[in-house]
């Protein structure tokens, strides 16, 4: 089952022309999952090709400009193509009151059915299920409520022994497909085989957590732990940490901190980047982050990143 995540903006504040605002993508199996959708967003998703009407879910952290300009794009462009499905938006507070009076001022032309879920702010939920995974809110401190979120996937079977199946009596063929699934089968004696007895331990499902705009918080890391991707704000470079503090940003070197704090992370990639940094500067933040995790990255907009399993 493939998984990639595609980075459609980087930028925070004000969309440059060669960087779009922050918005990021995951498809897992086909299926898209949004989010944020800052200023630019629908570009991206043209330049990499991407069928906009697959999203299945938009997540927004925050309603700040820089994070929902480009929602009523995305909301209109989904009326111009054969859409059957809901699309779901999540969001903290006030969410749903911008997706309203943007529809209403805009005078949308909606053709499917638009479900917009408000999520508890200081608390962590599950707010979306489907199938072998879930999406889970962070509480973050911004100047206003504000979310990050992670998709995991729920742990998948362990390896399947196919002579500890012939050693119990049980032929090869469908009943070991459904061993596989978890399922009690009979061998050919009448005796239960239970699926534990033929599969190695559980492994791990993929994760990948999407954090921005906020003050360090210690128990970030709790949640971003075991991430095979951790996308995070690095704003600002440390020398302007006192700035970084009084807007409620990350710098990079936080991130990292965060990323080396959190057990198990694979790579960080930094996101939301000032406009005072140009392409070149960026490299500050990356030699700040690389500091204190060495596996991390500068995310580039129209950037793709597979995630493949670990084992």
């Amino acid at each position: 089952m493939n998984m990639e995540v595609f980075v459609l903006g980087t930028g925070g504040m004000m969309p440059l022309p060669y960087r779009y605002l922050t918005s990021v993508l995951v498809r897992r199996e086909g299926e898209l999952f949004l989010f944020d959708c800052g200023e630019g967003t629908q570009v991206s998703l043209r330049s990499l090709n991407l069928r906009w009407k697959k999203i299945s879910a938009i997540f927004i952290s925050h309603t700040h400009a820089d994070h929902v300009t480009g929602l009523p794009g995305i909301l209109m462009l989904s009326s111009q193509v054969d859409r059957s499905e809901p699309l779901y938006i999540y969001g903290p507070p006030k969410i749903r009151e911008y997706v309203e009076m943007s529809r209403q001022v805009l005078d949308m032309y909606i053709n499917y059915e638009i479900v917009v879920e408000e999520v508890p702010w200081g608390e962590s939920v599950v707010c979306y299920r489907g199938e072998g995974f879930s999406v889970r809110t962070i509480p973050l401190r911004h100047t206003k409520p504000c979310v990050g979120y992670v998709l995991e996937e729920d742990p998948r079977p362990g390896v399947f022994h196919p002579e500890r199946a012939r050693e119990l009596g049980v032929p090869m063929g469908p009943l070991w497909s459904r061993l596989q699934r978890g399922e009690v089968v009979k061998n050919v004696r009448g005796e239960e085989v239970r699926p534990e007895m033929v599969l190695g331990p559980p492994r791990a499902g993929r994760k990948v957590a999407f954090v921005t705009d906020t003050l360090y918080l210690p128990h970030i890391k709790d949640y971003v732990k075991g991430a095979d991707l951790f996308i995070c704000e690095g704003m600002f470079s440390h020398e302007l940490a006192e700035t970084a503090a009084e807007k409620r940003h990350l710098t990079a070197r936080e991130a990292g901190r965060i990323a080396r704090e959190a057990e198990g992370v694979g790579k960080l990639g930094l996101i939301h980047y000032s406009p005072r940094y140009t392409n070149r500067d960026l490299q500050v933040l990356l030699e700040e982050a690389k500091e204190e995790f060495p596996e991390a990255f500068l995310c580039r907009d129209r950037q793709t990143i597979p995630i493949p399993y670990r084992d």
